[in-house]
């Protein structure tokens, strides 16, 4: 499954801060909760999910990391945790491994550009899907047009 919110939204770059553009840019895909400028930015910087992929996956983008590290490192519970790598992995965004019956986790591909880029792979093929499904209804519609229009 890929999920992903798609929202307009400016560029935002010219916030220098880069807590503040990542806490902006994770919140404008769905991954944080919304902010506005009037948000703590103390509260977010020191939250589980944002030192999870700041921290953990952005600044170490190479490193795989097992679950009981993450879990250590944060000092947050299994389901917190799970709960947090489960929307990077909806998002394309984190790659994840087997080590024998260990799981590992890193951003895909060990950075962030080229993880990025799976997520407008998989934007792209979820609107071609869409377009497909509309172009179907009005397919149908036109065939239940000309079908009503005979006597």
């Amino acid at each position: 499954m890929f999920k992903i919110a798609i929202t307009s939204v400016p560029a935002r770059v010219d916030v220098s801060d880069l807590d503040r553009s990542l806490a902006y840019f994770l919140s404008d895909i769905g991954y944080i909760p919304k902010i506005n400028p009037s948000t703590d930015m103390n509260s977010i910087k020191n939250s589980v999910y944002f030192r999870l992929f700041k921290e953990c996956f952005l600044m170490n983008g190479e490193r795989f990391w097992t679950p009981e590290e993450l879990m250590s490192y944060l000092g947050t519970s299994r389901s917190t945790l799970y709960r947090h790598l489960n929307k990077l992995k909806y998002m394309d965004l984190l790659e994840e491994v087997k080590d024998g019956k260990i799981k590992k986790y890193r951003i895909r591909s060990g950075d962030i550009l080229k993880a990025w880029s799976w997520v407008e792979i998989n934007v792209k093929m979820a609107m071609d899907n869409y377009r497909s499904n509309v172009e179907h209804i009005v397919d149908l519609i036109r065939s239940n047009s000309n079908s009503n229009l005979r006597p």
